[in-house]
C-alpha cells in the first residue's frame, strides 16, 4: 500500500474503540467520587465527555444495526424469500 492509498480518516477501528474505552473505565478509578449507577465503576471527570460520546455513538450502533436487520428481514419477508436463507432462496 502507497502512502497515497491511506484513508483519510485516521480514526482507529470500532472494535479498537471499544476496547480502549472498557480498559480506560476499568484502570482510571478515584476514591473520592461516587459512580453515576451503583456498580458502575468510577471515571475521572477528563475523560467523562469521551466515555460519554463513545457510550452514545455505540448504542446508536447496535439499535441501528437491529433496526436495518429487521426491515431487511421485512423486505426478504415481502419477497417472500426467507429472511435466514438470504435471496437466493426466493426463486
Amino acid at each position: 500500500m502507497m502512502a497515497d492509498d491511506l484513508p483519510p480518516d485516521p480514526a482507529l477501528p470500532e472494535p479498537v474503540r471499544d476496547h480502549l474505552g472498557q480498559q480506560l473505565r476499568s484502570v482510571f478509578t478515584t476514591a473520592d467520587s461516587v459512580p453515576q449507577y451503583l456498580g458502575d465503576p468510577v471515571v475521572p471527570e477528563a475523560f467523562e465527555p469521551q466515555i460519554k460520546r463513545l457510550e452514545v455513538r455505540l448504542k446508536t450502533h447496535e439499535e441501528g444495526t437491529g433496526a436495518v436487520e429487521q426491515a431487511l428481514d421485512g423486505l426478504l419477508g415481502d419477497l417472500g424469500a426467507d429472511p435466514k436463507g438470504g435471496l437466493g432462496e426466493a426463486r
